[in-house]
């Protein structure tokens, strides 16, 4: 960068002073006619202005330039860091990218074997679910039939007694009632108590 600051202010005052020698080169042409002691003076106050100047270009210029050359440099840098981290953040997008295809299979097969364990846990517990139902269904069916052979029982008795009560009121007279009761006390008569 060094070269390149005294190389453009190396350029800027040979530019300069070649345009002072050819404004004075001018001014000698036109001024041919008046030579003398005035010429001389002329020679010499342009050579002082002439060095004054390039001595202030040279002074000034420089630190200008250099300041200059120094915020292009650090936005150089700048760019450079941000485009190291820009390539970074592509390459690490790009691994990341290349590993997204495998993170999918591998999320596709671990998908499938919970699809298939959880389709099978469904079965089993619909399978569990039918026997307990079988079961209850058949526990309640013996529940069931036992309270119908108890309620038939009870109405079988039940018609047996009517059916004996009307068989005994109809066979049951006034004369067999004495007949049964004198029956009766005659026993109760014959026993020791």
């Amino acid at each position: 960068m060094n070269v390149c600051k005294i190389t453009f202010s190396s350029l800027f005052v040979y530019g300069a002073s070649l345009f002072f020698a050819a404004a004075a080169f001018a001014a000698e042409e036109g001024a041919k006619a008046a030579e003398g002691p005035t010429e001389i003076f002329k020679w010499i106050n342009f050579a002082i202005v002439a060095i004054l100047l390039i001595w202030v270009f040279a002074k000034i210029l420089p630190p200008a330039f250099r300041a200059n050359a120094e915020d292009i440099g650090a936005a150089i840098r700048k760019a450079q860091a941000a485009k190291a981290e820009a390539d970074r953040q592509l390459k690490d997008a790009e691994q990341r990218l290349a590993r997204l295809e495998e993170e999918v299979g591998v999320l596709r097969v671990q998908a499938e074997k919970e699809g298939a364990a959880e389709a099978e846990r469904i079965r089993a517990l619909a399978k569990s679910d039918v026997e307990k139902v079988a079961l209850a269904a058949k526990a309640e069916i013996a529940a069931a039939e036992r309270a119908a052979r108890l309620e038939l029982k009870a109405l079988a008795a039940k018609l047996a007694v009517d059916s004996a009560e009307s068989l005994v009121a109809k066979q049951l007279t006034p004369q067999t009632q004495d007949a049964l009761i004198a029956g009766f006390v005659k026993s109760l008569e014959g026993s020791p108590n």
